[in-house]
């Protein structure tokens, strides 16, 4: 495994652990609390910071903020009830598939 997939992994694994924790005590634990709304503005946010980040073109920054855009992207997948796993398989489904003919054959 990649040090990125093992980080990932451990990410999800803590993200799940503070699920019933006291919001009181824990960021992650507050998001969960808060709904799936809550954490997907959160992602939302940090998606347009990290794109200030890229445009800005300073590594360090898009580093630091693609850091907390997967943080939260784990967190509104915990709240959804959807897994690593779960990306995984559509990921897997898509290999070996053209990009434009993948998006093609979605239907609207």
């Amino acid at each position: 495994m990649s040090r990125f997939s093992d980080t990932l992994e451990r990410l999800a694994a803590t993200i799940e652990a503070r699920k019933g924790a006291d919001p009181a005590s824990s960021y992650t634990a507050k998001l969960l609390a808060g709904g799936l709304d809550r954490a997907a503005k959160k992602l939302g946010e940090e998606a347009v910071e990290t794109v200030i980040a890229a445009v800005q073109g300073d590594r360090g920054d898009l580093a630091a903020e693609s850091a907390d855009l997967i943080y939260h992207w784990l967190v509104v997948l915990a709240r959804a009830g959807v897994s690593l796993d779960d990306v995984a398989a559509k990921l897997e489904a898509r290999e070996g598939t053209s990009g434009l003919a993948e998006k093609a054959s979605r239907t609207s």
